[in-house]
């Protein structure tokens, strides 16, 4: 018979030090993906020669199909198997990316670092927002995801900023991968050691540890039927995919145009930086107004930016730009996770954050291809038009067909 003292207490406060110990594993999980934002693409270009665009993207390509599919099975193996073993095994995988990077003799190995590193993030950053939403409960959820997807996108923009002054210093490589070497291990031993088991937490919540709807059923509902759901997968697929286009032809455009490898490294960060700083404010705003039209109005923000990227031609100009783009993007990130946790019930929530994130990050991969292959034919300020024109369009669906999820905004 369950005591007292062994059930499960829910809420940000009673599991303040486990839930802070999973915003710093998401920290290294988002450095991890951090070490790649502006050395990889000109690596591609300038050590590897690829002048093709669809071509020096293969590596992005390769990251969003591999991150989407592990995606939608770490929700099913933290159902199946809890979740931190999905999560140590996650950084088990991530642990030789950075050193395949380092040694890499060909564009080959750089693709096969990023179908591990695919895995890595996955596996990681899927899990530890499964445990966040397990730990805090539905009162606080939105501020929870601030602080999980802040803590991983400030990483991302630090990381970008130190990887790029340390190629400016010593070269492409290996030092701004010996940042990722670091990351690894540590995410390796805190998850190990540190970090503590949370579905139980989850069968508190549903009052049942049985596992609810069958995983088809789940996928068809966050995917296709269910409006909240499937307007926030659509709207996390066309988000990813505008990200896909500045991870991997931004750092090219800036340089076209005569920007130091410095200055891409300060733009590269701005990005995730505004991004990650004020997810903070927007995760618990969208607790106290709602989720819809923070996401809606977010995919309206990051479609100017992108069209302030396409007609720029300084440095201050993108520099603007990239801030919108960020604040765009922080508004929309965390608020799809918190509306998936609010429709989502707990028996199968897990598996929904899965399907969500496996249409999510698939954006990464149509991005790399869309982006690469208009760019190729057109150049790049017209593939920039392009994805702005679809981050419009994602925003229209948000406006027409997702309801409000959070239960605050309809007492």
């Amino acid at each position: 018979m369950t005591t007292k003292a062994q059930t499960p207490q829910l809420g940000l406060r009673a599991n303040l030090a486990q839930f802070m110990l999973l915003v710093a594993v998401n920290a290294l999980v988002g450095g991890m993906l951090g070490q790649e934002r502006i050395v990889l693409p000109l690596l591609a270009e300038h050590t590897f020669h690829l002048t093709a665009y669809t071509g020096a993207l293969t590596f992005i390509l390769a990251f969003g199909l591999v991150k989407a599919i592990t995606n939608f099975f770490a929700g099913t193996w933290s159902d199946r198997f809890g979740r931190k073993p999905v999560l140590v095994a996650g950084w088990l995988i991530g642990l030789p990316v950075p050193l395949l990077l380092i040694c890499a003799p060909n564009w080959g190995w750089v693709i096969a670092a990023n179908v591990l590193l695919g895995i890595n993030q996955g596996l990681t950053w899927s899990t530890t927002v499964i445990m966040k939403i397990d730990l805090v409960g539905p009162a606080r959820r939105g501020l929870a995801m601030g602080l999980n997807e802040a803590a991983g996108y400030l990483a991302v923009a630090a990381t970008a900023m130190a990887t790029g002054f340390l190629a400016a210093a010593y070269g492409l490589r290996p030092e701004p991968f010996l940042l990722g070497v670091a990351y690894a291990a540590l995410g390796l031993g805190l998850s190990t050691l540190a970090v503590r088991e949370t579905r139980a937490y989850a069968h508190h919540e549903a009052g049942t540890s049985q596992s609810g709807l069958a995983t088809g059923e789940v996928f068809t509902r966050t995917s296709f039927t269910e409006p909240a759901l499937s307007s926030a997968s659509q709207a996390g697929f066309v988000n990813n995919l505008n990200d896909g286009l500045a991870w991997g032809l931004f750092p090219i455009f800036f340089s076209s145009h005569g920007l130091t490898l410095a200055e891409i490294g300060l733009l590269g960060a701005l990005y995730p930086a505004v991004w990650g700083f004020t997810q903070l404010a927007t995760g618990t705003l969208s607790d106290r107004i709602g989720r819809k039209w923070l996401i809606a109005g977010g995919m309206f923000l990051q479609a100017v930016a992108l069209a302030l990227v396409a007609v720029g031609t300084d440095f201050a100009a993108w520099a603007v730009a990239v801030t919108l783009l960020g604040l765009g993007t922080a508004m929309v990130y965390p608020t799809l996770l918190a509306a998936i946790g609010d429709v989502a019930q707990p028996t199968w929530r897990a598996r929904a954050v899965g399907v969500y994130r496996l249409w999510r990050d698939g954006g990464f991969a149509v991005g790399a291809l869309l982006a690469g292959a208009v760019a190729d034919l057109w150049g790049i300020p017209t593939a920039i038009w392009v994805v702005a024109a679809l981050t419009a369009a994602s925003g229209l669906v948000v406006a027409a067909r997702m309801y409000e999820t959070h239960p605050r905004s309809t007492r």
